[in-house]
C-alpha cells in the first residue's frame, strides 16, 4: 500500500492508503486521536492482505518482529488458510499477510 493523501499533524493527521492501481476502488483512511483497539483474549478478528509470495510474507514478518509488532509468526496451515503471519498496528488492529489462500496469489498450488 502507498500513501495517496495526507493532511494535518498529530491527532489531526489524516492519511489515505491504497494499493497501487486501486486508488479509486479501495482506500483505507487513518485518522489520529482516537482510542486504541482493546482486544479481548481469543479475539482473532483481523484484516487480511494477499502477498505475491511466501518470501513477501516472511519479509513483512521480519520488519514486524524488529518493531515488536509480530502477532503470529509465519506459518503454513491447511487449505484454505495457506501461509501467513499477523502484525499488530500501533492502534492494536491485527493485519494478516498471506500467500496461497483461495482468493489470492498461489491459490493454484
Amino acid at each position: 500500500m502507498h500513501l495517496v493523501h495526507e493532511r494535518g499533524e498529530g491527532s489531526d493527521r489524516v492519511v489515505w492508503l491504497a494499493e497501487e492501481g486501486r486508488e479509486k476502488t479501495l482506500v483505507f483512511v487513518l485518522i489520529g486521536g482516537g482510542p486504541g483497539v482493546r482486544r479481548m483474549e481469543g479475539d482473532y478478528g483481523h484484516l487480511g492482505f494477499a502477498c505475491a509470495s511466501r518470501e513477501d510474507v516472511d519479509a513483512v514478518a521480519a520488519v514486524a518482529q524488529q518493531r515488536g509488532q509480530l502477532t503470529w509468526p509465519p506459518r503454513q496451515e491447511e487449505y484454505p488458510v495457506g501461509y501467513y503471519c499477523g502484525v499488530r498496528d500501533p492502534d492494536g488492529n491485527v493485519i494478516e499477510f498471506s500467500y496461497g489462500q483461495p482468493l489470492g496469489p498461489g491459490s493454484e498450488e
